[in-house]
């Protein structure tokens, strides 16, 4: 932020303070975070205080003691092991020389930032059975801090404010509508002593919103809902009326989606708070006999930061079928268009776009390719709207669509960042293609995933040039992109996607984990690799950096996991061996750390019992499989690192161990509850069917 906007913002909270009771935080305890300090992060490179560093979420450090030159002396100060094995997505926070940060199933951890001895830990206790209405794991991308306590929005939907000097809870509240289809993943987010978060669930029955709380008591402020509800029970405000316009059929019966379930940004000088919102939902919109654009779903919203009333939207991916969420990170910067300054936002969101956008009105400025895009031909010129492929409406031809890109986005949530420096903008870019097709004659059901899609007709055959071709396209990189110039600067190209968030710095760097287990630099300015360090699991979330008496630090959280692992079968494993080990890693200059010998991994061939079921227990246990358990399990029956791989599951061998598990949720506390509400015992007997049939083919194609 400019140091003119940075004078401005303090005088409006000095004045806000005349006028309201502002709450008092001590200064010399720990988490001493207030306004003043959020609005001046950009002038503070040794603290790391918000989730994106600055209110503007550029994730570029001034710290320059590791730079392009010394970067190659730079070693391993501390490590801590974390006490889960499933995804950690998290950038950790520092503040006055104390870490925060969560990890996996939503537990926050304490540490000194310079040594790394624990300070404290908390568990929010979340049950395990919680894991059936989370699309993507039981992951959590990080923690708040103000006013002397540490903000976690955990899995089950709770805010808890903890003391942070202690860890003690202080205060609890419940946030989501219910029980059944939300979950919360992302971080919070603190603006003008308000916390702010939204939720997950685009694929169950879900509503988008926004909401505020009160930083103090945990009180609900404002909530803005980001798809309209039942038009009987009338609209909270003309947003939603204007959105109800652009729907049809009973779309409030299955949610709507539109979930705000990661980025959120805020612009002082504008005083609006930007968030993207997700999918519509069920994605198939001929399983909710949905048409038309669907507001406000895959768009950026902006809303009043003490009001929450709607300001602006920009649809990125209208009548989305396509799982072309917008909850990608939102940058604010200045740029210079032929020579005059103007206030935008960037944003590479997963349909493959990237977009900069006038900050205060939401005005499409410019809209470019950064990957391979073949749903839509380009975008609206004048106004950035797609122009859409009519075979990407697969409901409508009634054959199957590969897209690229695919539900998983030519760019996911992990963070970009943007160096001033180099102008550029640093994504983890995806190329990675997924294939829908419409379920015929679909009902919603009370457990599950609820996209209307036919999962079994497109699931991975057992064919191994048809795997060898998929793995072959399915790749990712490293791209640095002028936001200006709408172009690629220079890219890293890696051999699969899902690769790790970015950090620039002030150093001419660019810090990145891969999927394939290293923690590397690059100079920001022409990608040029400098330094790497084997982490020994694959890594998602993003770094950051700090300093404590003057030295300076580079942390990241490694631990694999996430929707690719856990959900997309054979190519889960495209950038290596998958497994999970969960660290929190701390470099310095100098330092000579090492971390201990990875434990040796098991060999587990395949050995199945025979299939004797008939093909049409094969038949329907493939459809119920795709719709309930692919998502956990694996395309095809294929797991990743994290989830049990069903072809390995003893329980095949017996028809009654295998039903109390999917009918009498025999294994209910570690997450895998009872689905009887949607499945009989003959249904579950159907999916042993078929995943026995898998084993076998995998087991003659000399697969593991």
């Amino acid at each position: 932020m400019r140091k003119t906007q940075i004078f401005a913002a303090l005088m409006v909270v000095t004045a806000l303070a005349g006028c309201k009771q502002v709450p008092q935080f001590d200064k010399d305890a720990a988490g001493a975070v207030n306004d003043e300090r959020l609005l001046a992060a950009d002038q503070d490179g040794a603290n790391w205080m918000s989730y994106g560093r600055t209110y503007d979420e550029q994730r570029f450090s001034p710290l320059d003691q590791v730079n392009a030159e010394t970067v190659q002396n730079l070693g391993l100060a501390w490590s801590s092991d974390l006490d889960t094995n499933r995804g950690q997505e998290a950038t950790p926070l520092v503040v006055d020389g104390v870490l925060y940060v969560s990890t996996a199933w939503s537990m926050v951890k304490a540490f000194d930032a310079a040594t790394g001895k624990p300070l404290w830990s908390y568990d929010p206790e979340v049950p395990r059975e919680t894991l059936v209405r989370v699309c993507c794991d039981a992951v959590n991308r990080g923690v708040a801090v103000y006013n002397n306590k540490v903000f976690i929005a955990t899995l089950d939907g709770r805010l808890v404010a903890l003391n942070a000097a202690t860890g003690k809870p202080v205060w609890s509240k419940m946030t989501v509508p219910d029980q059944e289809s939300y979950a919360i993943t992302g971080a919070p987010r603190i603006v003008k002593g308000r916390v702010l978060i939204g939720s997950a669930g685009g694929e169950f029955k879900a509503r988008g919103y926004l909401a505020a709380f009160d930083a103090e008591s945990g009180d609900e402020v404002w909530r803005f809902h980001t798809v309209p509800g039942n038009p009987a029970d009338g609209f909270e405000n003309d947003a939603m009326k204007r959105a109800a316009e652009t729907w049809s059929g009973e779309w409030w019966k299955l949610g709507g989606g539109g979930n705000v379930w990661d980025s959120i940004s805020y612009d002082p000088e504008l005083n609006l708070i930007y968030f993207g919102t997700a999918n519509a939902e069920p994605w198939n919109p001929a399983a909710a006999g949905r048409k038309g654009d669907t507001l406000y779903t895959s768009s950026i919203v902006a809303v009043n930061a003490d009001t929450g009333e709607y300001a602006w939207h920009f649809q990125e991916t209208p009548e989305d079928r396509w799982d072309f969420d917008s909850n990608q990170s939102i940058i604010i910067a200045d740029l210079d268009f032929a020579g005059k300054s103007r206030r935008v936002i960037l944003h590479a969101p997963k349909n493959g776009f990237f977009y900069v956008l006038d900050a205060k009105t939401g005005e499409f400025i410019s809209g470019k390719p950064f990957a391979t895009v073949n749903w839509a031909s380009g975008l609206d010129p004048k106004t950035g709207y797609p122009q859409i492929n009519p075979e990407a409406r697969y409901e409508q031809t009634g054959k199957p669509f590969i897209s690229l890109p695919g539900a998983g986005g030519a760019h996911s949530w992990q963070p970009m960042s943007f160096s001033p420096q180099t102008g550029l903008v640093y994504i983890p870019v995806q190329e990675a293609a997924f294939p829908y097709a419409a379920a015929k004659d679909w009902k919603p059901s009370d457990i599950g995933f609820q996209t209307g899609q036919d999962s079994a007709a497109v699931a991975m055959p057992a064919d191994k040039a048809i795997q060898a071709g998929a793995l072959d396209a399915t790749t990712g990189s490293l791209t640095a992109w002028d936001p200006i110039a709408q172009k690629a600067v220079w890219k890293v190209e890696y051999p699969g996607p899902w690769n790790g968030g970015t950090l620039a710095t002030a150093g001419n760097l660019v810090f990145q984990g891969t999927a394939g287990g290293d923690f590397n630099a690059y100079t920001a300015d022409k990608g040029k690799k400098l330094w790497s360090f084997p982490v020994q699991s694959g890594v998602i979330a993003a770094p950051m950096t700090y300093s404590v008496k003057g030295e300076q630090y580079v942390a990241i959280l490694v631990g694999w996991g996430g929707v690719w692992d856990i959900a997309t079968g054979v190519l889960a494993g495209k950038s290596g061996v998958t497994r999970n080990i969960s660290r929190l890693l701390v470099f310095k200059l100098g330092a000579k750390g090492t971390l201990p010998a990875p434990p040796a991994l098991a060999a587990m061939p395949l050995d199945p019992p025979p299939v004797t079921g008939s093909s049409q227990q094969i038949a329907a246990g493939a459809n119920a499989y795709g719709r309930y358990c692919s998502v956990c399990h694996g395309d095809a029956a294929v797991a990743g690192g994290v989830n049990p791989d069903l072809r390995h599951s003893g329980t095949l061998n017996d028809e009654a161990t295998f039903r109390s598990v999917v009918i009498d949720g025999m294994l209910q506390h570690n997450g895998m509850v009872s689905f009887k509400s949607a499945l009989k015992p003959a249904d579950a007997d159907a999916i042993r069917h078929y995943v026995i049939k898998r084993a076998n083919e995998d087991k003659a194609l000399g697969l593991k």
